[in-house]
């Protein structure tokens, strides 16, 4: 369905084509009639497919400029809260509509100002709290609230303060609510804010026949080195590095410059302007890596990723398919590649519980060894994770885990075609700590 087809307000429309768009996708085309016609709505949406647009475009015609908060917008992140924000400016730049960003991190003093003028607010739970406590936003003109990425809200532990919010929201307004997966906690939320809502469920943006996956079991003590090898192999397009902590983030990203590969570090450890540069470096190709943990899988609008590689295997198969959504997009192929070590196998386990995945096992390439420097996070032991050392739990593994006379692991994970075996050195998970 073209642009035109969806039948914007003429100066929306205008600001879609200036922007370049020509088509409507599948979500847009299904969810904008049903929010126009004033109806709750629940949206089974992954990253990337055009749900900012879907529910932005057909709210901002409702929106009458000047006559106070009308529109809240609940976002886990303080990036996404950002990019939700520039898209609803960019969306609305021919009208006189106000967008305002609200997101911990920053001076309140600005936004409490721009609050009093806008017509729409786009916020983290935390920060729109503080400015309620403050009694420096009002919802008695709210009529619309939209949940975005609801999913990472309740991972993030956000679900309390939602409800304070929501309930705060005159009830007779229209709610949509959008995530990834629905959740027996998100079902709740929905049965308890949302009134008789339609569902709709978009198909998955990563196109399978585009997407290969493939793992390598490396030794512990090589994982860097083979990462170093496909990151100056692969340099033809992004790529995004997924860590388990922040503290393996910095240190990957450290030593990956020091091979003299451009790469960055996203967490929720940086400051905001730190986080936000990253993004724009990538997005401006001045680096070629993004090295992040799971924050940058969800919600960020990262576009032309080629590779994502799983410099740790995330806990479970819904993360790792987030995390390889980042990719084989818009007809473009891609490349996922998981680095697995024997701490990796309880996970990668998990990962493959979901039999829609096929991830096949690759011969590891010839690599040359480099050096991991790493830094003492201050505390004994550090944080080593799968860099090196022995696990946080201690002792080593059994002797299951360990390396074959032929260098591999008489129970690593093999591919989808052979027989798997869980791993047998251990019933308990690395810690993968904050993120």
């Amino acid at each position: 369905m073209s642009i035109e087809d969806l039948q914007l307000q003429a100066e929306i429309l205008r600001a879609i084509k200036a922007l370049g768009f020509t088509e409507a996708t599948s979500i847009q085309q299904r969810c904008i009639p049903e929010i126009r016609a004033g109806r709750d709505l629940v949206g089974q949406s992954s990253t990337g497919s055009g749900k900012t647009a879907a529910f932005g475009l057909p709210l901002l015609e409702k929106i009458q400029p000047g006559q106070g908060l009308q529109l809240l917008i609940l976002t886990p992140t303080r990036e996404l809260c950002v990019q939700v924000s520039e898209a609803l400016r960019d969306f609305s730049k021919f009208t006189h509509i106000r967008t305002v960003s609200v997101f911990g991190g920053v001076g309140i003093g600005p936004q409490i100002d721009a609050i009093k003028k806008a017509d729409i607010v786009v916020g983290t739970p935390g920060r729109i709290l503080d400015h309620m406590e403050r009694r420096t936003i009002h919802f008695g003109k709210t009529r619309y609230v939209v949940l975005d990425e609801a999913d990472k809200m309740f991972e993030m532990g956000f679900v309390e303060d939602v409800e304070r919010i929501i309930s705060q929201v005159p009830k007779e307004r229209q709610t949509l609510l959008f995530s990834a997966t629905i959740s027996t906690s998100i079902n709740h939320l929905i049965k308890k804010f949302l009134r008789n809502p339609v569902t709709i469920k978009s198909e998955t943006q990563v196109a399978k026949h585009l997407l290969k996956q493939t793992y390598y079991v490396v030794k512990k003590q090589e994982k860097f080195s083979v990462l170093t090898h496909f990151a100056k192999q692969n340099h033809n397009g992004l790529s995004i590095v997924f860590c388990g902590t922040r503290h393996g983030v910095d240190q990957v990203a450290r030593n990956l410059k020091s091979q003299g590969i451009k790469a960055m570090a996203i967490h929720g450890g940086l400051t905001q302007n730190k986080r936000m540069h990253a993004l724009d470096q990538l997005k401006k190709e001045n680096i070629h890596i993004l090295v992040a943990t799971d924050v940058a899988a969800r919600g960020l609008d990262i576009k032309h990723v080629a590779f994502v590689y799983n410099y740790d295997v995330p806990k479970t198969a819904e993360e790792y398919v987030h995390r390889i959504g980042r990719t084989a997009r818009a007809g473009a192929e891609g490349d996922a590649i998981t680095l697995l070590s024997e701490n990796d196998y309880e996970n990668f386990n998990r990962v493959l519980s979901d039999k829609t995945l096929h991830i096949k096992k690759g011969a590891l390439p010839h690599f040359e060894k480099v050096a991991f420097k790493r830094e003492d996070m201050g505390r004994a032991g550090g944080e080593r994770g799968s860099f090196g050392g022995r696990s946080r739990f201690g002792g080593r593994p059994s002797s299951a885990a360990r390396p074959s006379p032929g260098g591999r692991y008489s129970s690593a994970p093999r591919g989808r075609n052979e027989d798997f075996h869980r791993p047998r050195f251990g019933s308990r998970s690395p810690s993968y700590g904050r993120r």
